[in-house]
């Protein structure tokens, strides 16, 4: 076991790769779209450059994470953060159509290959040290706080930069006049991700030590990830527990598409400009994400307070459909008010998701072995992001108003339900041959396992 860190020094990594990770995420969110039209793109060029990245994270969303299970976490993270360095750039000074698209699905690339390696060594790493029956909530909960704190303050960074560059003697104009309009004000929050993308990389390569693995080629590491791929597939249907985390993450995607689909026309109504009511709309996703934060960080005692996990992600879930609920009984009013309102809805909604999510997710690593756990976080997010693009669709052709708020309210609303009653409880002996189920409570009384190997295959 030498070489593998203990549970406290885990879980600092497993913070600090999750804000190397998102901070340079956080960084795009308000310059991006302006970015991409200074550029000269239309809102349908810029549509199909989003597109590009959702499809590209769809589609390679299951590969990636067999991937992570097969090859190992390290590689497939530092992957992940050469995607997103090359895609930074490319975005940043990229001035033809082709390049920003490639830019948006390298993104996407990026995106998929992160989604589930981080978390995966993680529970890998305690599970090494402590045994199958390790503490993981308070662990998940601070990775889940730093990835809404890391993208609250590059929201703000990302938003302010640009604007900063144009005080006093405009730094702005001079860099964008030295460098033949190749580097412009809103280009620099993308440049200085892109800093931030090589700590990562260097840091997921020297600080996350694995366990050694089998000796495995390319083509060999390719060749085994249907078969997982395959695995979390069955598990999602198989596992009644595994199939309730996949549904809330699909009714919370739903939620979330239509929180950021409908906002910021909320915001320009209110501030009647288009350009203020960006500057509104900044200033409340950081605020969203400060929620999110919160509430994740609050996930281990939402578990105590309520008496077990799964009356906490009922808690934290129906908390975030009150909130859409709010948001919805608000959108045809006017006044300070609903405005008041609105606003407690649009912080409820972040707050009760990031209560709910760490809590969910140590739910389902009890029932994934370490050959999957990659794979089925995987899972995890394609159903959050395919629901997403379908109540996305749906809402934008619904008529303005309460309606289509209402639609992710009652996902979101459906979701909290599946927890209604629900008990983990002991999982029977049926165990996918790749996706082993938990130890029982005796196996739990045991000592841990000296094979530290048998936790990342």
């Amino acid at each position: 076991m030498s070489g593998i860190p203990e549970p406290s020094a885990a879980r600092r990594r497993y913070v600090t790769v999750c804000v190397l990770f998102w901070l340079p995420i956080g960084l795009t969110i308000a310059p991006l779209i302006l970015l991409l039209t200074e550029r000269g793109m239309t809102l349908v060029a810029i549509a199909g450059c989003f597109a590009a990245h959702s499809l590209t994270a769809a589609v390679l969303e299951l590969p990636t994470g067999g991937l992570s299970d097969v090859l190992g976490r390290r590689a497939v993270l530092a992957a992940a953060g050469v995607a997103n360095l090359a895609a930074l750039v490319l975005v940043a000074l990229g001035a033809a159509p082709w390049q920003l698209g490639l830019g948006m699905a390298l993104m996407g690339a990026g995106r998929a290959l992160s989604s589930g390696p981080a978390e995966a060594w993680y529970v890998d790493t305690v599970h090494a040290r402590s045994g199958p029956g390790a503490e993981l909530r308070t662990g998940l909960a601070r990775g889940a706080s730093a990835t809404s704190a890391a993208l609250a303050g590059g929201t703000l960074l990302g938003g302010a930069l640009p604007w900063l560059l144009g005080l006093g003697p405009d730094l702005g104009d001079r860099l964008s006049g030295a460098t033949s309009g190749l580097v412009l004000p809103l280009s620099v929050p993308l440049l200085l991700g892109a800093a931030v993308e090589i700590a990562f990389v260097l840091y997921a390569l020297t600080a996350l030590p694995e366990p050694p693995r089998p000796a495995a080629t390319l083509r060999g590491a390719l060749r085994g990830i249907p078969a997982t791929v395959a695995g979390g597939l069955r598990l999602g249907g198989r596992d009644a527990l595994v199939r309730r985390v996949l549904l809330s993450a699909a009714g919370a995607g739903s939620a979330l598409a239509v929180v950021e689909l409908l906002t910021p026309g909320r915001t320009a109504a209110l501030t009647g400009a288009p350009e203020s009511g960006a500057v509104l709309f900044a200033l409340l996703a950081c605020a969203g994400f400060a929620c999110s934060a919160v509430g994740s960080h609050l996930a281990p005692l939402a578990a105590r307070l309520a008496g077990s996990g799964e009356r906490a992600v009922l808690a934290g879930l129906g908390a975030a459909a009150g909130g859409l609920f709010l948001l919805g009984a608000t959108a045809a009013a006017d006044g300070v008010g609903p405005a008041v309102l609105a606003a407690i809805g649009f912080g409820l909604v972040y707050l009760g998701r990031g209560a709910a999510g760490p809590n969910e997710n140590e739910l389902m690593h009890r029932r994934v072995g370490g050959a999957g756990r990659a794979t089925a976080l995987s899972v995890q997010s394609l159903a959050l992001q395919l629901s997403a693009a379908l109540t996305g669709s749906v809402a934008s052709l619904l008529p303005p108003g309460p309606l289509p708020w209402l639609l992710g309210a009652a996902a979101l609303l459906a979701a909290a339900l599946l927890w209604s009653g629900s008990r983990s409880g002991p999982r029977s002996g049926r165990g996918d041959r790749r996706f082993p189920a938990p130890p029982s409570d005796d196996d739990r009384q045991a000592p841990p396992r000296a094979n530290v190997r048998s936790v990342s295959e």
